[in-house]
């Protein structure tokens, strides 16, 4: 029987190796950030509409935020919505 090569290893590792790391981390994170800002939303009982209205933006752009298949948005952006809901956005390499 032959032996898995992954036996051991970790997914990223794996990620890496397709080539798709960059493309599931950004997806992950974006997926993350949308569910904490509609959580945030819901407990402060903010509509889309208002959440929009306040981030100076359209609700078609909000939904685009808050859509986790979305990864092109901006930092500022998601600055904004973090600011409406009384929560800091954070970015840090490590």
């Amino acid at each position: 029987m032959a032996k898995n090569p992954h036996t051991g290893s970790f997914f990223d590792d794996f990620l890496k190796a397709e080539g798709i790391y960059e493309a599931c981390t950004a997806a992950a994170l974006k997926k993350v950030l949308a569910w904490q800002i509609e959580q945030e939303m819901e407990k402060k009982h903010i509509t889309k509409t208002a959440m929009a209205s306040r981030m100076k933006t359209s609700r078609s752009q909000l939904d685009r935020l808050l859509d986790p298949e979305k990864t092109g948005v901006s930092l500022e952006t998601m600055q904004r919505a973090a600011a409406v809901v009384g929560r800091e956005l954070r970015v840090e390499l490590i």
